[in-house]
């Protein structure tokens, strides 16, 4: 009696491992997004070869800067080509520049 009860929770926990695989679903693009800034930063970390606290620091910093620095150098270009068009220079270029950055 006990032999089949021993061999039925053995089966049940050998295959508990498939049933949660086959629920696993696909990253979604901003978790594809995430994990590609996470593998970034780390590469950075290591090259650097951060550790412990000097590490965290760094991989907070750089994830938090990640995901702004196409945005801001895309807005810097479009700035910079709206004061050209302008035939802006000096401190007119500067005040437009600014003003443009800001939004």
């Amino acid at each position: 009696m006990i032999k089949p009860l021993v061999a039925a929770v053995f089966l049940s926990l050998a295959f508990s491992p498939l049933a949660l695989a086959q629920d696993k679903k696909d990253p979604s693009p901003a978790q594809k997004r995430q994990q590609a800034r996470m593998k970034n930063c780390n590469e950075k970390a290591s090259a650097q070869n951060l550790k412990g606290d000097d590490r965290q620091r760094f991989m907070s910093g750089c994830l938090k800067s990640e995901g702004k620095g196409t945005a801001q150098q895309a807005r810097m270009k479009d700035c910079n080509k709206k004061a050209s068009d302008q035939k802006m220079k000096g401190d007119d270029r500067k005040k437009f520049m600014s003003s443009c950055l800001k939004g």
